[in-house]
């Protein structure tokens, strides 16, 4: 949009665009929970959005249409808010002339706003309005009669059955807050008739017809942060689409793709929705957000209410593309590599069982981390902060295989899944050791097994080893956190001989191009490898 300048009766002269640098671009993240996302980000997701809408209607721009509405029912810095605002000034220059009567337009009719704290709502506002207040003296908006114009922000509060909340699941010991600390009870996904309540924000009953932004990610569900907190991006989705907008768009973490706690229905319900029509992946976050290192990536999706259909996958690393045309429930999870997929496709073809099979749950032995073992005891207990003993007493399960042969591995990957070293290659699995009868573990490890002899239990841990095996791991695991799960593409072999890569790659027919994608993701791993 080109520099215009609005002087708005006796209010003072604005540029509405113009400045350099562009102050959104300079803001720090609040937390990782609630990333602030880049105008350039955004409008790339913008871009995904006028094609979709063009497509829809043969060829004519969203941006052109004055009674299209938009709502970032999460609103943040507003730059969803501000960048829609631009691209309708340009694009209804020819119907509605006149600028001031053409934003006014925009700012009262078309674009909405919930701020998700206080500070965002004034943050977002000032970006949309030039003004915290709608009706102030530097406000581009002309008409409204309230100070927030139409970025609502109210406090919200939890509501709580039991020791959670009954709509988002936060902990009361965490969010049983007093007046003067965020509630973090987000208003979008509080209450039952979410269309009703959007009414009373806005005192107009508005069918939105996009529906964008960037939700909160996580809740800390009293255990800690990261891969232990609670998501809460999904409860927004699930939201948006219950108020039937014609086009949906949000940036998220990927950790949906395979994993991520209490998401197996919605990644099910993802997967097998066709509305479901743009998938833009990044595998390393700090790509689409300079700085922010989200564990298993990021993505932004386009979901298309009356063009149901296949999905166009776009996975962007190191600044390249690949893309094609999928079926997204291939699989119970999403494969996010186009040739990864094809690979697996490959293996999958020997119909061979899956490793998963033979893989325990966690915690298998009921042994908590915490717990350090004795001196003495008929056991050996492995532990991460060091090996120990324990009584066979006070091993709670796990009795089929304690007196067997068997694999430990460590059920936290040694890196980020979804980060590199320096030479681009992962290692994805940590300690692997060949367990003897008469020991256990604590539930930092996993266990593979069991096995007749040690000889099979060593050709298995070798097995694992592989750059074959740890690449079909990689193919699910988004995050430091390895489950039976994660082990889902990898085949059973038979364990009475000894497993090269050489001998995968002939047994599965592997072109040397799959090779060399195999050994350019995954560092190798020698026996007595830490």
């Amino acid at each position: 949009m080109t520099d215009q300048t609005i002087t708005v009766d006796s209010r003072a002269t604005f540029v509405l665009r113009g400045h350099n640098p562009d102050v959104l671009t300079c803001i720090a993240n609040l937390s990782n929970d609630e990333v602030f996302t880049p105008p350039e980000l955004a409008n790339q997701m913008l871009d995904t959005l006028e094609s979709a809408w063009a497509e829809e209607n043969d060829g004519a721009s969203i941006w052109s249409d004055p009674s299209v509405t938009f709502l970032d029912p999460f609103t943040k810095s507003g730059v969803f808010l501000r960048e829609i605002t631009s691209r309708l000034t340009d694009g209804l220059a020819s119907q509605i002339p006149a600028l001031e009567e053409r934003v006014d337009h925009i700012l009262t009719k078309q674009v909405f706003g919930v701020g998700i704290t206080q500070l965002t709502a004034l943050l977002a506002r000032r970006s949309v309005y030039c003004s915290k207040d709608a009706t102030g003296t530097h406000s581009i908006a002309t008409s409204f009669d309230r100070d927030w114009g139409n970025i609502w922000f109210e406090r919200t509060e939890h509501t709580w059955a039991g020791d959670r909340c009954a709509y988002c699941g936060a902990g009361k010991s965490s969010y049983g807050r007093s007046d003067e600390l965020e509630s973090h009870a987000y208003a979008f996904i509080h209450g039952t008739d979410m269309k009703a309540r959007l009414a009373r924000m806005f005192g107009v009953d508005v069918q939105f017809d996009v529906i964008i932004g960037n939700p909160p990610y996580q809740l800390s569900d009293g255990g800690g942060s990261g891969s232990s907190a609670m998501p809460i991006y999904h409860r927004f989705i699930e939201q948006a689409k219950r108020l039937e907008p014609r086009l949906l768009t949000m940036i998220i973490p990927s950790k949906w793709f395979s994993g991520g706690k209490g998401l197996d229905d919605f990644r099910s319900t993802m997967l097998r929705d066709r509305r479901l029509r743009s998938l833009v992946d990044y595998p390393d976050s700090r790509e689409a957000f300079a700085g922010v290192d989200v564990a298993g990536g990021v993505c932004y999706f386009l979901w298309n209410r009356d063009n149901p259909g296949v999905c166009h996958v776009e996975t962007r690393v190191g600044g390249a593309s690949v893309a094609a045309e999928r079926i997204l429930n291939e699989f119970d999870v999403f494969i996010r590599d186009n040739r990864v997929l094809n690979l697996v496709k490959k293996v999958q073809e020997e119909g061979t069982a899956a490793l998963s099979s033979v893989v325990s749950a966690r915690r298998p032995f009921g042994i908590d981390s915490a717990n350090a073992g004795a001196a003495s005891g008929d056991l050996h207990l492995y532990a991460s902060g060091g090996d120990a003993r324990v009584h066979r007493a006070d091993v709670p399960k796990g009795a089929e295989l304690v007196d067997k042969w068997k694999v430990l591995l460590s059920k936290t990957s040694s890196e980020h899944a979804g980060q590199t070293d320096k030479s681009g290659r992962k290692r994805v699995l940590s300690r692997i050791e060949v367990m003897p009868p008469a020991s256990v573990a604590t539930e930092s490890y996993l266990i593979l097994g069991p096995f007749p002899s040690e000889a099979e239990a060593a050709n298995a841990a070798a097995y694992l080893r592989t750059r074959f095996v740890r690449f079909l791991i990689s193919a699910i695991l988004l995050t430091q956190n390895i489950t039976r799960g994660s082990f889902a593409f990898v085949p059973v072999q038979n364990f009475s001989r000894t497993w090269t890569d050489e001998d995968l790659y002939a047994k599965y027919h592997l072109t040397q191009d799959e090779i060399a994608l195999i050994e350019s993701q995954i560092k190798p791993m020698e026996l007595g490898d830490a």
